[in-house]
């Protein structure tokens, strides 16, 4: 009898805790994406993706500003890449080639961000992009070959 008396004890503030616990009363979350422009895009650079390694890579790729001053990568509603590795990598390089060079810093690549979906999306790019670097490259690390690359002109 004493158990049984314990066990209803313990559901009733079980119970209780859950109630208590509910946040409708609470104001929904706004959460701002950082990674999206403010206000108008405008590309100072745009290139168009080639496959490479047998890869059905392609879209339109275009590099520039925002309102702000801020700069971004953006890829186009017409991307497309293999996904199926989770290791598909953006970098700015000065060429078409991905040449890491880590012993000095990798001073022809820039470190974009990691490719999640397809379709379009934007890139913040937290450092100045010098007129140096006139290529995209879609990279999977865990292949160690590029998926495809752009000209920026």
């Amino acid at each position: 009898m004493k158990n049984l008396k314990l066990i209803w004890l313990l559901l009733a503030l079980l119970s209780f805790t859950i109630v208590s616990c509910d946040d409708d009363d609470e104001p929904d979350e706004i959460i701002i994406d950082s990674s999206l422009p403010t206000g108008t895009f405008t590309a100072s650079r745009s290139g168009s993706l080639t496959a490479q390694n047998g890869t059905p890579t392609s879209g339109s790729v275009d590099l520039g500003t925002d309102e702000d001053g801020v700069t971004y990568l953006h890829f186009g509603s017409n991307f497309t890449t293999e996904l199926g590795t989770g290791t598909v990598t953006i970098y700015l390089s000065t060429s078409d080639t991905f040449m890491a060079d880590p012993a000095n810093g990798n001073p022809d690549l820039i470190l974009v961000g990691v490719v999640d979906e397809n379709g379009e999306s934007y890139f913040k790019i937290s450092k100045t992009v010098s007129s140096s670097f006139t290529h995209v490259i879609i990279w999977c690390g865990s292949a160690n070959i590029p998926f495809g690359n752009a000209q920026l002109q």
